[in-house]
């Protein structure tokens, strides 16, 4: 299973691929910003992407409308890892093709269970 980790923080990067490596996931690629995802992705599929939502350049919601508007991105499952915790924010997220949501702060079991209801959808 390989995975894009996008997040502008490379502290929380970090904290997601480590919570990945001890699920079993060990092929982690990881981009800074919507923009160097969209760059990423396009170079080298992946079977699910992790995105924030707030990342300069390219916000995640603006990066998920991206991935869905491409042909060769569109299927791949997105998972939103936030603080935007508000409903409003969760359908907006939800609209723009994120597949799951998931708020900080989060268990690496919260991971793991957003991971497999993406995988079955």
């Amino acid at each position: 299973m390989r995975f894009l980790v996008v997040d502008d923080s490379s502290t929380m990067r970090r904290i997601i691929i480590n919570t990945l490596n001890k699920l079993g996931y060990t092929e982690c690629r990881e981009a800074g910003n919507g923009r160097e995802g969209l760059d990423a992705l396009t170079a080298n599929p992946v079977d699910i992407v992790i995105t924030d939502w707030n990342m300069p350049e390219m916000s995640g919601v603006e990066f998920a409308r991206a991935v869905r508007a491409n042909d060769a991105t569109k299927a791949v499952p997105i998972l939103m890892v936030t603080t935007n915790a508000a409903e409003g924010d969760i359908v907006e997220a939800l609209k723009a093709g994120v597949s799951n949501y998931v708020v900080k702060p989060f268990t690496p079991a919260t991971i793991k269970e957003k991971i497999e209801a993406v995988l079955k959808a």
